[in-house]
């Protein structure tokens, strides 16, 4: 980082500078850690969000999910510290694990409103950082597109397995096929319940528009790769398209997308959603639970994938056809479960 020329994050309709602090960090977490420390914010009106005045001075609630509690707290209560000196406030955090509002009270209005802006850095910065929970999805687990799916991959090792990497473990578990329109990181019930209730709206104010309110009749067919190197392949998926020749799924893809970016409830990550199913990923290769383990102790895997060359499967199976489908619901999917059909659990749906 360019200690000189420090990134900027918008927060709330403001603007504030990354800087880089000398702090060990968490154990499972990087090594850079920021703190907005006095001056670094732009504006600090508190217009984005409420001060209290109460008898003793000013009062200011923020509803953050118990996870993200350790980094306001910091090291030995280090970040706690330092953000109630530097701002002569006093900082109140629910017991780990207990869900609640972090509670900053001081003397000075001032004082409080630079406390909050600064934990709201701190945690935008965090979250970040953090796994994904959930995504939306569509299905694509009817029983006749998994018959397909089986075939493809019968085939694929009769014909491809003695290419470099290619092997059983690379596909997909045929009950969790899907398409993924995005993901979210939801730290608690208020924020699985703030996704279900946006997706709802989402169905009022366009997707029952865009769609007729009907099931949407598309078509999986081919397969292409993630990356620029066909013989170093990491995933391959299946391609989605309306059987119509239309553009409605991208539509419905890309304006829910959107809508949850402008919630915060998402990052904004393309300008189009890739309408894609994997069908082989390097992520299953050595045991199908890896990426769970990985995943849930903060730890990428990214550095132990070994790639395959799927020069043949491109070539062999460019026009794989692996069925027609009725995409009736988005769901709101839980990352690592599964329900009694095989597919992830359904936290909401519309």
């Amino acid at each position: 980082m360019d200690v000189l020329r420090p990134p900027l994050i918008r927060i709330g309709g403001r603007v504030y500078r990354k800087n880089l602090i000398q702090e060990q960090a968490f154990p499972h977490e990087e090594e850079e850690e920021f703190y907005a420390g006095p001056g670094d914010c732009t504006d600090e009106s508190g217009d984005a969000f409420v001060v209290e005045e109460t008898e003793r001075g000013f009062q200011c609630r923020v509803e953050v999910p118990s996870p993200l509690y350790k980094y306001i707290i910091g090291k030995k209560g280090e970040t706690k510290k330092r953000l109630e000196t530097e701002t002569r406030t006093s900082i109140s955090i629910p017991k780990p694990g207990v869900e609640g509002e972090i509670v900053i009270t001081g003397q000075h209005r001032s004082g409080v409103v630079s406390a909050r802006t600064r934990i709201d850095v701190l945690l935008d910065s965090f979250r970040k950082k953090q796994p994904f929970t959930h995504f939306l999805s569509f299905a694509l687990n009817q029983p006749a597109i998994q018959e397909k799916f089986l075939q493809f991959k019968e085939q694929v090792l009769e014909k491809c397995s003695k290419d470099h990497g290619v092997s059983s473990s690379l596909f997909q578990n045929p009950a969790k096929l899907h398409l993924t329109l995005g993901t979210l990181v939801l730290l608690n019930e208020q924020e699985i319940q703030k996704a279900c209730d946006l997706l709802q709206r989402c169905k009022e104010d366009f997707v029952d528009q865009i769609t007729g309110g009907q099931p949407l009749t598309v078509e999986v067919a081919g397969v292409e790769y993630m990356n620029d190197d066909p013989t170093m392949t990491d995933v391959l998926y299946a391609k989605v398209h309306m059987k119509d020749g239309s553009d409605r799924l991208q539509m419905v893809a890309d304006q829910l997308v959107e809508r949850f970016v402008a919630s915060g409830l998402m990052l904004k990550e393309w300008d189009r959603v890739k309408l894609h199913a994997t069908v082989m990923n390097t992520l299953f290769r050595k045991d199908p639970t890896e990426e769970r383990n990985n995943t849930m102790t903060g730890k990428s895997s990214f550095k132990e994938r070994e790639s395959f060359n799927g020069q043949n499967i491109l070539k062999l199976f460019e026009n794989f056809y692996f069925g027609e489908v009725q995409l009736d619901s988005v769901r709101l999917s839980q990352r690592f479960s599964s329900d009694a059909s095989g597919y992830y659990a359904t936290s909401g749906q519309l």
